[in-house]
């Protein structure tokens, strides 16, 4: 079933029964926690608290600006964790950084690989960063999987913006993490990519790892995502199933999901959302509240060092 926190955040509230032919959520891989980020006067987070089991599929969607790469950020200890707390798989993302990290996959809205490393070697280093043995097959598959097999000498410089996208879903995947991240997956990738990032996370998920998907292609989270989490200015809109969004928003039992979105997201809705959860009297659906990045360095993490995890914005 799915899970909202209570009042003070402290106990889980059961929300409805997992709908028939739905995957049933089993382990916690991550918890997020009274999540909150300032930037001078600006809210990006507000009180953000939500859970993602393993092998669920969650869909992160908002406007411009409501804070979901942030949260992303934040999750993937990118940014430092300024309030609230996030576990993945157990471990603190602050206190237990490595351990976190290495369960953790990450794929940016714009990667930018290493311009001296090649395409194979970037499976190589990532291998090596998450410890993984016998790598060389599971790299073999994966640049098959994702049609980099004919660029596996290129350089990272070389690349383009769909193979680059490519490559960050080719590393996030080699390791078989807990969590994956991902930002805008498919920017940039043809149709023939397209079809296969779909089918990949399909399959991932299907294995037992948790992903989160954060998309403005609505249609692309309506058709992967168990559950949604809409946030609007930092704060949370809705989270829930899409037909628990269609009930508790009002709108018709056969919305889309960019009807849900503009529904969950205008400001009297969200504002009669934020109380509703705030108050404790949500219904079915209650109202809530890198890839290299994820074991280097400070200075790797830097933009300017081109590391897989660089050009992603702090606040979107």
């Amino acid at each position: 079933m799915l899970w909202a926190m209570d009042e003070d955040n402290s106990q889980p509230v059961p929300e409805a029964q997992t709908p028939p032919g739905s995957r049933e959520p089993e382990e916690v891989i991550l918890e997020v926690q009274g999540l909150g980020r300032s930037y001078g006067e600006t809210r990006a987070l507000d009180g953000l608290s939500f859970r993602v089991h393993a092998g669920e599929v969650l869909g992160l969607v908002g406007p411009n600006g409501a804070g979901k790469t942030t949260a992303l950020r934040s999750i993937a200890g990118i940014l430092p964790i300024r309030e609230g707390s996030v576990r993945i798989a157990g471990f603190d993302v602050q206190s237990q950084e490595v351990q976190a990290k290495q369960r953790l996959g990450w794929v940016p809205d714009d990667p930018q690989p290493f311009e001296t490393l090649t395409v194979l070697e970037h499976l190589e280093f990532t291998a090596s960063l998450y410890g993984v043995k016998d790598w060389e097959a599971r790299a073999e598959e994966l640049l098959e999987t994702f049609e980099l097999g004919a660029k596996r000498d290129a350089l990272g410089g070389e690349l383009s913006r769909g193979m680059r996208q490519k490559l960050a879903i080719a590393c996030a995947w080699l390791p078989a993490p807990k969590l994956v991240l991902l930002d805008e997956p498919l920017s940039g990738l043809d149709p023939r990519g397209i079809r296969s990032a779909r089918l990949a996370i399909e399959q991932l998920a299907d294995s037992g790892t948790a992903l989160i998907l954060s998309s403005h292609q609505l249609e692309l989270v309506e058709a992967l995502a168990d559950t949604l989490l809409i946030v609007n200015q930092g704060r949370p809109g809705y989270m829930g199933t899409l037909a628990g969004a269609r009930a508790s928003l009002g709108v018709g039992d056969s919305s889309s999901l960019e009807e849900i979105f503009f529904a969950a997201t205008s400001a009297e809705v969200a504002e009669n959302s934020r109380d509703a959860f705030l108050e404790g009297e949500a219904g079915e659906s209650d109202f809530l509240q890198g890839q290299a990045t994820d074991l280097l360095s400070e200075e790797l993490r830097d933009p300017d060092a081109g590391g897989l995890g660089a050009g992603d914005e702090e606040r979107r």
